[in-house]
């Protein structure tokens, strides 16, 4: 499931759940209802751990290949520089080449890597919200409980907690609400994090790169050798 529709998937659920408990207030069987909307989100917790695995994941498999690719290019680096010595030009341009595929690639993965982080810390902040939406759900569950329990056992007319129990689960579905649209407010400023253009970017210059290759080579090559000469 793509970021944005893993997005609109938690705001909806935690949203529902917050109407779901004021309708219930006025249905048949609220008790039932908070139940329901209270497994919604913890099922959609459980989504969005899934997705934060993938990316956790992702980001362990990038930053494991960037580190294989920067300890190949050293290893390249002295390579050149024995062929250089004993005169070996056609060895010297193979790891040169390969050099610049290295240096191709970099910037992809560090773009992935800066992804794979982004979207960590959003999934992340997803988690918090539900984490918060579930314990005032659970809390408004308890409430009505307990008013019904109160009820239940014989509470007089004027101190009846039936009379005050909506307009207090009322206010704790406002409390919810704003919680929620205080973590989610955090979580939308990362929404610029997932922009391609690092993506475009480093593709662009890739491109580049091979239409100058030969040209290149041949250009470090020489000041490699020039380097040589003067030692």
């Amino acid at each position: 499931m793509s970021s944005e529709r893993l997005w609109k998937r938690v705001r909806r659920i935690v949203s529902g759940s917050v109407n779901s408990v004021v309708s219930s207030l006025e249905g048949a069987v609220p008790e039932s209802v908070m139940e329901e909307t209270i497994r919604d989100v913890e099922g959609a917790m459980d989504e969005v751990r899934d997705e934060l695995g993938k990316v956790v994941a992702g980001k362990h498999l990038a930053n494991k290949r960037l580190m294989a690719m920067n300890r190949k290019y050293e290893e390249l680096t002295g390579q050149i520089e024995l062929a250089v010595r004993e005169n070996r030009d056609d060895l010297a341009e193979a790891a040169i080449s390969k050099q610049m595929d290295i240096e191709a690639q970099i910037p992809i993965l560090e773009a992935t890597l800066t992804d794979n982080a982004a979207q960590e810390k959003e999934l992340e902040s997803y988690i918090s919200a539900l984490k918060a939406q579930k314990r005032e759900m659970t809390e408004v569950l308890a409430q009505y409980r307990d008013s019904v329990r109160a009820e239940t056992v014989g509470a007089s007319e004027d101190a009846s907690p039936s009379a005050s129990a909506p307009s207090d689960v009322e206010r704790r579905v406002a409390g919810a609400q704003a919680t929620f649209e205080r973590v989610t407010a955090k979580a939308g400023g990362m929404e610029a994090l997932s922009s391609d253009t690092g993506r475009s970017d480093a593709v662009k210059l890739a491109e580049l790169e091979e239409m100058a290759r030969r040209n290149r080579v041949q250009e470090r090559l020489a000041a490699l050798k020039g380097e040589g000469a003067h030692g």
